[in-house]
């Protein structure tokens, strides 16, 4: 692997609802061939092989994954990172405001009961950090 090199565009794009599905299971995997993403995506074969393949290679010409070559395997990695990737969402959609984020799920959603816990345990932890700053 040392000096192996990936191939792919570096525009951020995008993703959509097919390509997030994607990408969620190569974060998860670090990188993986079509059929590595094939076999997490649907191991009960309702998803084509060369569904996953022409997706991926779309993916590569947008700059949303890389690629290299292993023989005659691709191997293909996202470009960017699940932090980076909610991070260009968060800029995009609410103008980069974790409050209107917040605001508008609490608002929209019917939210669980340990959802609301666990956010409000992340809210104090948050509070005590900037105390300690």
């Amino acid at each position: 692997m040392l000096g192996e090199r990936f191939a792919g565009s570096f525009a951020m794009t995008n993703p959509t609802d097919k390509e997030i599905e994607i990408l969620k299971v190569l974060w998860e995997l670090g990188e993986g061939s079509v059929r590595a993403v094939l076999d997490r995506m649907a191991p009960d074969g309702s998803i084509h092989f060369n569904t996953v393949q022409t997706q991926l290679r779309i993916m590569d010409r947008k700059g949303l994954v890389q690629h290299r070559r292993d023989g005659r395997t691709m191997i293909y990695r996202p470009v960017y990172t699940r932090k980076q990737e909610v991070a260009r969402f968060l800029r995009q959609v609410f103008d980069g405001s974790v409050n209107d984020l917040v605001l508008n799920m609490l608002t929209a959603e019917k939210i669980q009961p340990e959802t609301l816990d666990q956010l409000e345990a992340l809210i104090q932890q948050a509070r005590k950090k900037q105390r300690r700053t």
